[in-house]
Protein backbone atom coordinates (compact mmCIF):
# COMPACT_ATOMS: atom_id res chain seq x y z
CA UNK A 1 0.00 0.00 0.00
CA UNK A 2 1.13 3.50 -1.11
CA UNK A 3 1.62 6.18 1.28
CA UNK A 4 -0.48 9.41 -0.32
CA UNK A 5 2.34 12.31 -1.45
CA UNK A 6 1.63 15.77 -0.07
CA UNK A 7 1.49 18.22 -3.00
CA UNK A 8 2.87 21.81 -2.32
CA UNK A 9 1.37 24.46 -4.67
CA UNK A 10 4.84 26.35 -6.08
CA UNK A 11 2.75 29.62 -5.66
CA UNK A 12 2.45 29.26 -1.93
CA UNK A 13 5.41 31.10 -0.73
CA UNK A 14 6.43 31.22 2.97
CA UNK A 15 6.88 34.48 4.38
CA UNK A 16 9.80 33.15 6.61
CA UNK A 17 11.61 31.69 3.30
CA UNK A 18 10.79 34.96 1.40
CA UNK A 19 12.18 36.72 4.19
CA UNK A 20 15.54 34.35 4.02
CA UNK A 21 15.97 35.13 0.55
CA UNK A 22 15.52 38.45 0.22
CA UNK A 23 18.59 37.99 2.89
CA UNK A 24 20.69 35.83 1.00
CA UNK A 25 19.91 37.72 -2.80
CA UNK A 26 20.28 41.18 -1.19
CA UNK A 27 22.07 43.56 -3.87
CA UNK A 28 25.03 44.07 -0.89
CA UNK A 29 25.19 39.98 -1.08
CA UNK A 30 25.06 40.05 -4.88
CA UNK A 31 27.75 42.56 -5.44
CA UNK A 32 30.11 40.80 -2.35
CA UNK A 33 29.33 36.91 -4.23
CA UNK A 34 30.16 38.69 -7.36
CA UNK A 35 33.47 40.32 -6.21
CA UNK A 36 34.47 36.83 -5.29
CA UNK A 37 33.11 34.87 -8.17
CA UNK A 38 35.30 36.74 -10.48
CA UNK A 39 38.18 37.01 -8.28
CA UNK A 40 37.74 32.97 -7.81
CA UNK A 41 37.88 32.54 -11.82
CA UNK A 42 40.41 34.84 -12.02
CA UNK A 43 42.93 32.97 -9.69
CA UNK A 44 41.90 29.59 -10.77
CA UNK A 45 42.60 30.51 -14.43
CA UNK A 46 45.68 32.15 -13.58
CA UNK A 47 46.66 29.48 -11.00
CA UNK A 48 46.26 26.36 -13.47
CA UNK A 49 48.32 28.12 -15.98
CA UNK A 50 50.77 28.63 -13.69
CA UNK A 51 50.88 25.19 -12.33
CA UNK A 52 50.93 24.04 -15.79
CA UNK A 53 53.79 25.88 -16.81
CA UNK A 54 56.14 24.88 -14.18
CA UNK A 55 54.98 21.41 -14.41
CA UNK A 56 55.91 21.18 -17.80
CA UNK A 57 59.33 22.95 -17.60
CA UNK A 58 60.38 20.57 -14.49
CA UNK A 59 59.30 17.72 -16.54
CA UNK A 60 61.12 19.12 -19.35
CA UNK A 61 64.24 19.67 -17.12
CA UNK A 62 64.15 15.94 -15.74
CA UNK A 63 64.15 14.88 -19.27
CA UNK A 64 67.13 17.50 -20.55
CA UNK A 65 69.24 16.39 -17.38
CA UNK A 66 68.53 12.94 -17.48
CA UNK A 67 69.70 13.17 -21.52
CA UNK A 68 72.70 15.08 -21.10
CA UNK A 69 74.29 12.59 -18.05
CA UNK A 70 72.94 9.59 -20.29
CA UNK A 71 75.27 11.05 -22.78
CA UNK A 72 78.09 11.60 -20.78
CA UNK A 73 77.73 8.18 -19.36
CA UNK A 74 77.81 6.74 -23.01
CA UNK A 75 81.17 9.12 -23.60
CA UNK A 76 82.98 8.14 -20.10
CA UNK A 77 85.69 5.69 -20.25
CA UNK A 78 85.85 2.44 -19.34
CA UNK A 79 87.48 1.75 -15.49
CA UNK A 80 88.98 -1.28 -14.88
CA UNK A 81 87.63 -3.01 -11.30
CA UNK A 82 88.78 -5.92 -10.06
CA UNK A 83 86.56 -8.49 -11.84
CA UNK A 84 85.71 -6.50 -15.22
CA UNK A 85 85.76 -3.15 -16.69
CA UNK A 86 83.06 -0.76 -15.83
CA UNK A 87 81.69 2.34 -17.10
CA UNK A 88 83.34 5.31 -15.07
CA UNK A 89 79.67 7.34 -15.08
CA UNK A 90 78.88 3.96 -12.91
CA UNK A 91 81.63 6.02 -10.33
CA UNK A 92 79.28 9.09 -10.06
CA UNK A 93 76.11 8.05 -10.26
CA UNK A 94 74.57 7.70 -6.81
CA UNK A 95 71.14 10.03 -7.57
CA UNK A 96 70.21 8.04 -10.52
CA UNK A 97 70.26 4.47 -11.49
CA UNK A 98 72.34 3.47 -14.12
CA UNK A 99 73.42 0.39 -15.69
CA UNK A 100 74.79 -0.91 -18.69
CA UNK A 101 72.30 -3.10 -20.89
CA UNK A 102 74.10 -6.36 -23.30
CA UNK A 103 72.03 -8.14 -25.85
CA UNK A 104 73.50 -11.27 -27.01
CA UNK A 105 72.25 -14.80 -26.37
CA UNK A 106 70.81 -13.22 -23.70
CA UNK A 107 70.03 -9.88 -22.14
CA UNK A 108 72.33 -8.67 -19.43
CA UNK A 109 72.03 -5.98 -16.99
CA UNK A 110 75.03 -4.61 -15.40
CA UNK A 111 74.94 -1.81 -12.69
CA UNK A 112 76.99 -0.44 -9.77
CA UNK A 113 76.73 -2.96 -6.48
CA UNK A 114 75.92 -0.41 -4.45
CA UNK A 115 73.39 1.04 -6.80
CA UNK A 116 69.46 0.10 -7.53
CA UNK A 117 69.19 -1.41 -10.63
CA UNK A 118 67.13 0.46 -13.05
CA UNK A 119 63.87 -0.62 -15.08
CA UNK A 120 64.31 -1.95 -18.46
CA UNK A 121 62.13 -3.07 -21.25
CA UNK A 122 61.14 -3.63 -24.65
CA UNK A 123 62.18 0.11 -25.01
CA UNK A 124 65.48 -0.26 -24.03
CA UNK A 125 66.26 -3.71 -25.29
CA UNK A 126 65.72 -1.99 -29.11
CA UNK A 127 67.56 0.86 -28.34
CA UNK A 128 70.33 -1.81 -27.38
CA UNK A 129 69.68 -4.03 -30.48
CA UNK A 130 70.51 -0.65 -33.02
CA UNK A 131 66.69 -0.69 -33.74
CA UNK A 132 66.25 2.50 -32.14
CA UNK A 133 68.62 5.13 -31.56
CA UNK A 134 66.95 6.31 -28.22
CA UNK A 135 64.28 5.79 -26.05
CA UNK A 136 62.91 8.20 -23.30
CA UNK A 137 59.45 6.90 -20.83
CA UNK A 138 57.76 7.02 -17.85
CA UNK A 139 58.25 3.49 -16.02
CA UNK A 140 54.79 3.42 -14.09
CA UNK A 141 56.25 0.88 -11.71
CA UNK A 142 59.05 2.41 -10.32
CA UNK A 143 57.49 6.18 -11.02
CA UNK A 144 60.70 6.84 -12.83
CA UNK A 145 62.06 8.55 -16.15
CA UNK A 146 63.88 5.82 -17.90
CA UNK A 147 66.28 7.07 -21.08
CA UNK A 148 68.56 4.35 -23.10
CA UNK A 149 71.41 5.64 -25.42
CA UNK A 150 73.21 3.18 -27.50
CA UNK A 151 76.97 2.35 -26.69
CA UNK A 152 78.53 0.05 -29.13
CA UNK A 153 77.39 -2.68 -30.80
CA UNK A 154 74.96 -4.85 -28.93
CA UNK A 155 74.90 -2.08 -25.67
CA UNK A 156 72.84 0.49 -24.46
CA UNK A 157 73.29 3.01 -21.67
CA UNK A 158 70.12 3.09 -19.25
CA UNK A 159 69.39 5.22 -16.95
CA UNK A 160 66.72 6.36 -14.45
CA UNK A 161 65.68 8.91 -12.05
CA UNK A 162 62.80 9.25 -9.65
CA UNK A 163 60.11 11.55 -10.10
CA UNK A 164 59.02 11.41 -6.60
CA UNK A 165 61.25 14.89 -6.11
CA UNK A 166 59.65 17.00 -8.87
CA UNK A 167 55.86 15.45 -8.14
CA UNK A 168 56.51 17.02 -4.11
CA UNK A 169 57.77 19.85 -5.80
CA UNK A 170 54.60 20.73 -8.01
CA UNK A 171 52.15 19.34 -4.76
CA UNK A 172 53.89 22.19 -2.79
CA UNK A 173 53.45 24.42 -5.39
CA UNK A 174 49.66 23.19 -5.72
CA UNK A 175 49.10 23.81 -1.87
CA UNK A 176 50.95 27.70 -2.34
CA UNK A 177 48.77 28.40 -5.38
CA UNK A 178 45.18 27.35 -3.16
CA UNK A 179 46.32 29.18 -0.34
CA UNK A 180 47.08 32.15 -2.10
CA UNK A 181 43.90 31.59 -3.88
CA UNK A 182 41.92 31.40 -1.31
CA UNK A 183 43.43 34.38 0.49
CA UNK A 184 42.62 36.47 -2.85
CA UNK A 185 39.01 35.23 -2.74
CA UNK A 186 38.73 36.14 0.66
CA UNK A 187 40.30 39.80 0.14
CA UNK A 188 38.09 40.05 -2.60
CA UNK A 189 35.08 39.15 -0.69
CA UNK A 190 35.81 41.52 1.76
CA UNK A 191 36.14 44.19 -0.16
CA UNK A 192 33.25 43.78 -2.63
CA UNK A 193 31.33 43.80 0.80
CA UNK A 194 33.06 47.24 1.59
CA UNK A 195 32.49 48.79 -1.74
CA UNK A 196 28.78 47.64 -2.00
CA UNK A 197 28.47 49.00 2.17
CA UNK A 198 29.58 51.99 1.35
CA UNK A 199 28.50 52.42 -2.13
CA UNK A 200 24.68 51.51 -1.07
CA UNK A 201 24.71 53.71 1.89
CA UNK A 202 22.98 56.42 -0.04
CA UNK A 203 20.13 53.57 -1.25
CA UNK A 204 19.89 52.49 2.53
CA UNK A 205 19.41 56.05 3.25
CA UNK A 206 16.89 56.40 0.25
CA UNK A 207 15.15 53.25 1.75
CA UNK A 208 15.01 54.81 5.36
CA UNK A 209 13.45 58.17 4.28
CA UNK A 210 10.60 56.36 2.06
CA UNK A 211 10.00 54.22 4.78
CA UNK A 212 9.95 57.50 7.14
CA UNK A 213 7.75 59.21 4.52
CA UNK A 214 4.97 56.41 4.47
CA UNK A 215 5.30 56.25 8.22
CA UNK A 216 5.40 59.37 9.76
CA UNK A 217 4.76 61.74 6.38
CA UNK A 218 7.99 63.82 7.05
CA UNK A 219 8.85 64.90 3.87
CA UNK A 220 12.25 66.46 5.11
CA UNK A 221 15.02 66.13 2.54
CA UNK A 222 18.17 64.02 3.00
CA UNK A 223 21.53 65.22 2.78
CA UNK A 224 23.40 64.69 -0.13
CA UNK A 225 27.26 64.05 -0.21
CA UNK A 226 29.12 63.81 -3.31
CA UNK A 227 28.17 63.86 -7.13
CA UNK A 228 27.86 60.76 -8.43
CA UNK A 229 24.54 58.82 -9.77
CA UNK A 230 23.68 57.77 -6.61
CA UNK A 231 23.99 61.37 -5.32
CA UNK A 232 21.83 62.36 -8.38
CA UNK A 233 19.33 59.90 -7.52
CA UNK A 234 19.62 61.41 -4.09
CA UNK A 235 18.62 64.81 -5.13
CA UNK A 236 16.04 63.48 -7.56
CA UNK A 237 14.47 61.79 -4.23
CA UNK A 238 14.67 65.48 -2.78
CA UNK A 239 13.14 66.63 -5.47
CA UNK A 240 10.45 64.91 -5.49
CA UNK A 241 9.76 65.53 -1.68
CA UNK A 242 10.26 68.89 -2.42
CA UNK A 243 7.33 68.35 -4.53
CA UNK A 244 5.03 66.36 -2.47
CA UNK A 245 5.65 68.66 0.22
CA UNK A 246 4.48 71.29 -1.95
CA UNK A 247 1.37 69.83 -3.39
CA UNK A 248 -0.18 69.13 0.57
CA UNK A 249 0.52 72.77 1.50
CA UNK A 250 -1.40 73.64 -1.88
CA UNK A 251 -4.18 71.34 -0.29
CA UNK A 252 -4.09 72.15 3.20
CA UNK A 253 -4.18 75.87 1.94
CA UNK A 254 -6.94 75.25 -0.80
CA UNK A 255 -8.79 73.08 2.63
CA UNK A 256 -8.67 76.24 4.52
CA UNK A 257 -9.22 78.84 1.78
CA UNK A 258 -12.41 76.74 0.62
CA UNK A 259 -13.71 76.26 4.68
CA UNK A 260 -13.18 79.98 5.11
CA UNK A 261 -15.48 80.92 1.95
CA UNK A 262 -17.92 78.45 2.64
CA UNK A 263 -18.08 79.44 6.34
CA UNK A 264 -19.96 82.95 5.20
CA UNK A 265 -22.14 81.67 2.76
CA UNK A 266 -23.07 78.84 5.22
CA UNK A 267 -23.72 80.89 7.68
CA UNK A 268 -25.81 83.58 6.29
CA UNK A 269 -27.48 80.53 4.82
CA UNK A 270 -28.64 78.60 8.45
CA UNK A 271 -29.55 81.77 9.61
CA UNK A 272 -31.92 82.80 6.67
CA UNK A 273 -33.72 78.98 7.18
CA UNK A 274 -33.91 79.75 11.04
CA UNK A 275 -35.45 82.61 10.68
CA UNK A 276 -38.24 81.01 7.90
CA UNK A 277 -38.70 78.04 9.91
CA UNK A 278 -39.10 80.36 13.31
CA UNK A 279 -41.61 81.92 11.48
CA UNK A 280 -43.76 79.07 10.78
CA UNK A 281 -44.18 77.87 14.50
CA UNK A 282 -47.12 78.24 16.19
CA UNK A 283 -47.61 81.16 17.77
CA UNK A 284 -44.48 82.98 16.34
CA UNK A 285 -44.73 86.57 14.59
CA UNK A 286 -45.54 86.17 10.56
CA UNK A 287 -43.35 87.86 8.29
CA UNK A 288 -45.26 90.25 6.29
CA UNK A 289 -44.80 89.09 2.32
CA UNK A 290 -41.63 91.25 1.33
CA UNK A 291 -39.49 89.87 4.15
CA UNK A 292 -40.21 86.72 3.09
CA UNK A 293 -39.16 87.58 -0.15
CA UNK A 294 -36.42 88.92 0.50
CA UNK A 295 -34.73 86.08 2.19
CA UNK A 296 -35.88 83.44 -0.09
CA UNK A 297 -34.15 85.98 -2.91
CA UNK A 298 -31.09 85.37 -0.30
CA UNK A 299 -31.38 81.99 0.17
CA UNK A 300 -31.38 81.64 -3.76
CA UNK A 301 -28.18 83.34 -3.94
CA UNK A 302 -26.12 82.46 -1.02
CA UNK A 303 -27.15 78.37 -3.14
CA UNK A 304 -25.90 80.15 -5.80
CA UNK A 305 -22.73 81.03 -4.57
CA UNK A 306 -22.25 77.89 -3.24
CA UNK A 307 -22.76 76.03 -6.61
CA UNK A 308 -20.50 78.18 -7.67
CA UNK A 309 -17.90 78.08 -5.36
CA UNK A 310 -18.23 74.24 -5.89
CA UNK A 311 -17.98 73.80 -9.18
CA UNK A 312 -14.88 75.85 -9.12
CA UNK A 313 -13.25 73.85 -5.97
CA UNK A 314 -14.24 70.90 -8.53
CA UNK A 315 -12.65 72.17 -11.70
CA UNK A 316 -9.40 72.92 -9.45
CA UNK A 317 -9.25 69.29 -8.44
CA UNK A 318 -9.65 68.16 -11.64
CA UNK A 319 -7.23 70.18 -12.84
CA UNK A 320 -4.83 69.07 -10.57
CA UNK A 321 -5.05 65.51 -11.91
CA UNK A 322 -1.96 64.16 -14.60
CA UNK A 323 -3.52 64.24 -17.75
CA UNK A 324 -1.99 61.25 -19.81
CA UNK A 325 -4.14 61.82 -23.23
CA UNK A 326 -3.70 65.31 -25.22
CA UNK A 327 -5.52 66.29 -28.26
CA UNK A 328 -5.04 68.57 -31.20
CA UNK A 329 -6.66 72.18 -30.39
CA UNK A 330 -7.66 75.11 -32.19
CA UNK A 331 -7.26 77.86 -29.85
CA UNK A 332 -9.78 79.84 -32.43
CA UNK A 333 -12.66 77.55 -31.98
CA UNK A 334 -11.87 76.99 -28.08
CA UNK A 335 -12.76 80.81 -27.62
CA UNK A 336 -15.73 80.69 -30.21
CA UNK A 337 -16.96 78.16 -28.12
CA UNK A 338 -16.26 80.39 -24.79
CA UNK A 339 -17.80 83.16 -26.32
CA UNK A 340 -20.86 81.70 -27.28
CA UNK A 341 -21.35 81.11 -23.46
CA UNK A 342 -20.75 84.36 -22.46
CA UNK A 343 -22.72 86.12 -24.60
CA UNK A 344 -25.99 84.36 -23.53
CA UNK A 345 -25.22 85.67 -19.56
CA UNK A 346 -23.50 88.72 -20.94
CA UNK A 347 -26.37 91.21 -21.27
CA UNK A 348 -26.23 94.15 -23.08
CA UNK A 349 -22.26 94.03 -23.23
CA UNK A 350 -20.87 93.88 -26.91
CA UNK A 351 -17.68 91.77 -27.68
CA UNK A 352 -15.40 92.93 -29.91
CA UNK A 353 -13.19 89.89 -31.46
CA UNK A 354 -10.04 89.67 -33.84
CA UNK A 355 -9.24 85.69 -33.91
CA UNK A 356 -6.31 84.56 -35.56
CA UNK A 357 -5.55 80.57 -36.24
CA UNK A 358 -3.52 79.24 -33.69
CA UNK A 359 -2.96 75.27 -32.57
CA UNK A 360 -1.82 73.65 -30.03
CA UNK A 361 -1.56 70.41 -28.04
CA UNK A 362 -3.60 70.35 -24.79
CA UNK A 363 -6.83 69.73 -23.15
CA UNK A 364 -9.45 71.88 -25.19
CA UNK A 365 -12.10 71.92 -22.38
CA UNK A 366 -9.58 73.16 -19.42
CA UNK A 367 -8.66 76.15 -22.08
CA UNK A 368 -12.22 76.68 -23.05
CA UNK A 369 -12.91 77.29 -19.11
CA UNK A 370 -9.77 79.28 -18.64
CA UNK A 371 -11.02 81.48 -21.27
CA UNK A 372 -14.57 81.61 -20.26
CA UNK A 373 -13.25 82.58 -16.91
CA UNK A 374 -11.10 85.90 -18.57
CA UNK A 375 -14.51 86.31 -20.40
CA UNK A 376 -17.29 86.36 -17.27
CA UNK A 377 -14.52 88.11 -15.23
CA UNK A 378 -14.42 91.02 -17.84
CA UNK A 379 -18.19 90.87 -18.24
CA UNK A 380 -18.57 91.38 -14.34
CA UNK A 381 -16.43 94.79 -14.30
CA UNK A 382 -18.10 95.74 -17.42
CA UNK A 383 -20.40 98.50 -17.20
CA UNK A 384 -23.88 97.91 -19.47
CA UNK A 385 -23.81 98.74 -23.15
CA UNK A 386 -19.86 98.32 -22.46
CA UNK A 387 -17.87 96.63 -25.09
CA UNK A 388 -15.14 93.63 -24.07
CA UNK A 389 -12.25 93.12 -26.61
CA UNK A 390 -10.95 89.79 -27.69
CA UNK A 391 -8.05 89.42 -29.30
CA UNK A 392 -5.80 86.32 -30.43
CA UNK A 393 -2.84 86.82 -32.12
CA UNK A 394 0.91 85.11 -32.66
CA UNK A 395 3.88 87.33 -31.04
CA UNK A 396 6.56 85.52 -33.32
CA UNK A 397 8.31 83.73 -30.66
CA UNK A 398 6.41 80.22 -30.85
CA UNK A 399 3.48 81.70 -28.87
CA UNK A 400 0.21 83.22 -29.16
CA UNK A 401 -1.48 85.36 -26.94
CA UNK A 402 -5.29 86.12 -26.19
CA UNK A 403 -6.04 89.56 -24.56
CA UNK A 404 -9.18 89.94 -22.91
CA UNK A 405 -9.89 93.75 -22.30
CA UNK A 406 -12.75 94.87 -20.35
CA UNK A 407 -14.13 98.46 -19.88
CA UNK A 408 -14.53 98.54 -15.97
CA UNK A 409 -12.64 100.38 -13.42
CA UNK A 410 -9.36 98.49 -13.75
CA UNK A 411 -7.01 97.11 -11.10
CA UNK A 412 -5.13 98.67 -8.43
CA UNK A 413 -1.82 98.71 -7.99
CA UNK A 414 -2.10 97.06 -4.92
CA UNK A 415 -4.07 93.96 -6.06
CA UNK A 416 -1.89 93.63 -9.32
CA UNK A 417 0.27 90.62 -7.46
CA UNK A 418 -2.38 88.65 -6.10
CA UNK A 419 -5.26 88.55 -8.46
CA UNK A 420 -4.32 84.96 -9.63
CA UNK A 421 -3.85 84.02 -5.64
CA UNK A 422 -6.60 81.60 -4.72
CA UNK A 423 -10.15 82.65 -2.74
CA UNK A 424 -8.38 86.55 -3.52
CA UNK A 425 -11.05 89.32 -3.52
CA UNK A 426 -10.10 92.82 -4.42
CA UNK A 427 -12.57 95.43 -2.03
CA UNK A 428 -14.34 96.37 -5.24
CA UNK A 429 -14.81 92.84 -6.30
CA UNK A 430 -16.40 91.69 -2.46
CA UNK A 431 -19.74 93.36 -3.74
CA UNK A 432 -20.26 91.10 -6.57
CA UNK A 433 -21.05 87.44 -7.18
CA UNK A 434 -17.79 84.87 -7.74
CA UNK A 435 -15.73 82.63 -5.85
CA UNK A 436 -12.75 84.17 -6.02
CA UNK A 437 -11.12 81.05 -7.73
CA UNK A 438 -11.89 81.59 -11.28
CA UNK A 439 -8.82 83.53 -12.26
CA UNK A 440 -6.79 80.73 -10.00
CA UNK A 441 -8.40 78.10 -12.50
CA UNK A 442 -7.37 80.55 -15.69
CA UNK A 443 -3.25 80.43 -14.32
CA UNK A 444 -3.35 76.94 -13.61
CA UNK A 445 -4.69 76.02 -16.90
CA UNK A 446 -2.25 78.36 -18.50
CA UNK A 447 0.61 76.96 -16.59
CA UNK A 448 -0.52 73.29 -17.58
CA UNK A 449 -0.27 73.90 -21.37
CA UNK A 450 3.75 75.48 -21.07
CA UNK A 451 2.21 79.36 -20.75
CA UNK A 452 1.11 81.81 -18.46
CA UNK A 453 -1.02 84.48 -17.52
CA UNK A 454 -0.44 87.99 -17.15
CA UNK A 455 -2.97 91.20 -15.15
CA UNK A 456 -2.33 94.80 -16.43
CA UNK A 457 -4.12 98.16 -17.74
CA UNK A 458 -5.98 98.53 -20.63
CA UNK A 459 -5.09 101.58 -22.70
CA UNK A 460 -8.34 102.79 -21.29
CA UNK A 461 -8.08 102.41 -18.27
CA UNK A 462 -9.58 98.81 -17.58
CA UNK A 463 -8.44 95.64 -16.59
CA UNK A 464 -6.25 93.94 -19.71
CA UNK A 465 -5.73 89.99 -19.56
CA UNK A 466 -3.10 88.59 -21.34
CA UNK A 467 -2.86 84.50 -21.76
CA UNK A 468 0.18 83.04 -23.42
CA UNK A 469 0.43 79.89 -24.98
CA UNK A 470 2.73 77.98 -26.86
CA UNK A 471 2.02 76.68 -30.56
CA UNK A 472 2.26 76.51 -33.75
CA UNK A 473 -0.04 78.88 -36.60
CA UNK A 474 -2.69 77.05 -38.08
Amino acid sequence: MTEPVQVVDASEKDPRGDRWSTRRFSLRGRVTLLAAASVAGAVALVSLGAYLVVRDNLYQQVDDNLLARAQAAVDSPQVQTELQQVPGAFLASADLQIGQLTVGQKVRLTYPQSGSRPPYGEDEIAVASGDKAFSLRTDPKTDSRVVALPQGAGQAMVLAQSLGPTKRTLNELSVVLFLIGGAGILVAAAAGTAVARAGLRPVDRLTSAAERVATTGDLRPIPVSGDDELARLTQSFNTMLGTVAESQERQRQLVADAGHELRTPLTSLRTNLELLLSASRPGARTLSDEDRSDIEADIRGQLDELTQLIGDLVELARQDEPRIEHERVEMADVVERALDRARRRAGEIEFDVSLQPWVLTGDSSALERAVLNLLDNAVKFSPEGSTVGVRLYPVGDGTAVLEVEDAGPGIADEDLPKVFDRFYRSSEARTLPGSGLGLAIVQHAAQRHGGDVYAGRAPEGGALMTLRLPGAPA
